[in-house]
């Protein structure tokens, strides 16, 4: 018998639409959180990052760079919140400014765990899973210094971050953010519990796979009940070694991965963003498996900047349902015309990636002005 060929589904393609929950994507590039230091000491996105943001909005969904829930998790100089209204306010104007250019825009959750410094967060405790410092030094106010030595959280510390992840989530939605992101990778406070080198805690939170992906589970249990599983995202990078999280041993990493998912998949959260070295290889897609929802790939910063003929192979092969891109977007803010069109790229200027002004940050040239 013939097939009615107007009833067979087209292959997807880097630029047909998909939905990630309730989030409805134009196309299949999504812009990487990406770190960018311009909200100041206030933490308040101001018209820079509005700016910024709103040049970007013809990607399928922008995720925005890491922005801490509570003061004491701030991260980095110059990084935004989500802990008061203030800073609520002016992510505010940027969720806006995004939708009036028909774009969707989730705002990443972001606590920095043992990676801060006195300096950075105003002189507040550094807390995480255990008494462990990372081996390197960070960037304050007063220059590099070596990071310190955290305190071990106790078991109400642990339920009172959860309980500010759901307060910034909150924030965010009510905000008009489209979605939030949880910020379980990089080596920061989630990936902290998940990671044996880390985490050497003696109770509930400690020792097994279950234990140690226990506080990841409850975040994003938490947050998805109050805001809707179909807006929240979870970000893993299993085996990515920032911040001395030392994944080393696959089967660990298969089992304390494997158990945070098998539990949060009958949450049906919106997408699992997987940051791994081989996002079609055995791990990431054992890991999909397990998720049984959307996935987004991103290789970072370990194979080069992303191309157009990386990106498009991650979708055609079945790799992933998006891609997340990072350094392409800094410097193309059109880049789903460019690719499009096959059109040429500007090259991004490293040595402006971090900073407190537009040089580097909003004035990169789209096509008409090249």
């Amino acid at each position: 018998m013939p097939v009615n060929t107007s009833e067979v589904s087209p292959a997807p393609s880097l630029f047909s639409p998909v939905s990630l929950g309730k989030i409805e994507l134009a196309n299949r590039i999504v812009m990487a959180p990406l770190t960018r230091v311009r909200a100041g000491s206030s933490g308040i996105p101001g018209d820079l990052m509005v700016e910024y943001y709103r040049q970007r909005a013809s990607v399928g969904m922008i995720i925005t760079e890491g922005t801490y829930p509570d003061h004491a998790s701030q991260g980095y100089v110059g990084e935004p919140g989500i802990a008061t209204d203030e800073q609520a306010a002016g992510w505010q104007r940027v969720f806006e400014a995004v939708h009036a250019e028909g774009g969707r825009i989730v705002l990443q959750i972001m606590h920095a765990g043992r990676g801060t410094h006195p300096d950075i967060n105003g002189g507040r405790r550094i807390l995480a899973p255990s008494a462990i410092a990372i081996d390197n030094k960070t960037f304050t106010e007063k220059g590099e210094q070596p990071y310190p030595v955290p305190e071990e959280m106790t078991t109400a510390e642990i339920r009172a971050a959860v309980e500010d992840f759901v307060a910034a989530a909150r924030r965010a939605i009510e905000a008009g953010a489209d979605g939030v992101e949880i910020h379980g990778a990089n080596g920061y406070l989630l990936q902290e519990f998940l990671s044996p080198a880390a985490n050497q805690r003696t109770d509930e939170y400690g020792g097994s796979p279950h234990n140690r992906a226990r506080f990841v589970v409850e975040v994003a249990t938490a947050i998805a009940q109050a805001v809707g599983a179909e807006r929240v995202g979870l970000r893993i990078s299993p085996e990515v070694e920032l911040g001395d999280v030392f994944e080393t041993d696959r089967d660990d990493v298969l089992a304390t991965y494997g158990t945070l998912l098998d539990q949060l998949r009958p949450l049906g959260l919106a997408y699992l963003s997987v940051l791994h070295t081989e996002p079609g290889g055995d791990l990431v897609q054992e890991l999909r498996r397990r998720f049984d929802g959307k996935l987004i790939v991103n290789n970072g910063p370990f194979g080069g900047q992303t191309t157009r003929e990386q990106a498009l192979q991650q979708i055609e092969s079945g790799h992933a349902d998006a891609v997340v891109v990072g350094r392409a977007l800094i410097a193309n803010p059109d880049l789903v015309e460019r690719w499009q069109g096959g059109h040429p790229e500007n090259e991004p200027r490293p040595e402006l990636f971090y900073g407190p002004g537009a040089e580097g940050y909003t004035d990169y040239p789209f096509l008409e002005a090249a």
